[in-house]
């Protein structure tokens, strides 16, 4: 499998995942331009993909889906909740329906030689899921825009390969930040993102000794920067109750306005 951020961060995500032979985004939150760049620079075109997987219908995540699906006639998979957002959307613009292909948490599809397993996450939109791909015994995952965590997001992201995280914002560079109050509430809350802090404890639940790489993902341009989301992360995973240290494992960043490394297994 292959797995790589084009982009990922609060003012945009797309994120590719695929075997030899199907191909699919997660997102497509930015310009279908900076898409085709940020495939081309890892040998691959928008036209190779099969399809896109869309966790929500927030603006960061659907603003590249209408210009795709039209242009390269690319299906579309996504909640009811989501689904009836799209179709409703005047920014997105019309979507022939045949595109649209709608699925429900924990029920398991497939394209091509992909089984997607969509899973319920907590954060203030219709109906949002995170997703795991599975090809073979290969396995990775994207989980992002969560505002809390419990043993069910646990049990679907164990035993992965690779998986893109959220460590959304410093709970301190938040508090005393420019946002108005109620978008801080927003933020905090169990329907909004997750902390660095908070995202270090989950990890730290999740690593085992067979993982290839974690990228901490969907960083607040306001309220986070690389360094201290790395640090905050690797200090929970290292202090926390399990028996790592965060230094044994690949943790890297999945950049906002650039491409990440891939990973290749």
């Amino acid at each position: 499998m292959k797995f790589c951020s084009i982009s990922s961060g609060s003012s945009g995500n797309c994120i590719y995942a695929g075997s030899d032979t199907t191909s699919v985004l997660v997102d497509a939150g930015i310009s279908g331009a900076r898409i085709e760049r940020g495939l081309n620079e890892i040998d691959m075109t928008t036209k190779d993909m099969d399809g896109i997987l869309v966790t929500h219908e927030h603006s960061d995540h659907i603003k590249g889906i209408g210009v795709l699906a039209r242009r390269y006639g690319l299906p579309i998979y996504a909640t009811k909740g989501t689904i009836d957002y799209i179709k409703g959307s005047t920014s997105i613009g019309k979507i022939p329906t045949d595109l649209l292909h709608v699925i429900c948490a924990d029920m398991d599809f497939e394209i091509g030689d992909l089984r997607i397993h969509p899973f319920r996450i907590s954060h203030d939109a219709a109906e949002p899921v995170g997703f795991r791909i599975i090809h073979d015994e290969k396995t990775c995952a994207v989980a992002t825009d969560m505002g809390c965590f419990d043993d069910y997001i646990v049990d679907n992201l164990r035993n992965l390969d690779v998986l893109l995280l959220e460590s959304n914002h410093d709970v301190h560079m938040l508090e005393a930040g420019r946002y108005p109050y109620y978008l801080k509430r927003r933020i905090l809350s169990e329907h909004g993102h997750l902390s660095n802090e908070t995202c270090g404890q989950l990890l730290g639940g999740l690593l085992h000794d067979n993982i290839r790489h974690v990228f901490l993902g969907h960083l607040s341009h306001e309220n986070n920067y690389e360094a201290l989301a790395y640090e905050t992360v690797s200090q929970e995973v290292t202090n926390g109750d399990n028996p790592y240290n965060s230094k044994d494992f690949n943790i890297t960043i999945a950049h906002r306005d650039r491409i990440s490394e891939s990973v290749v297994w």
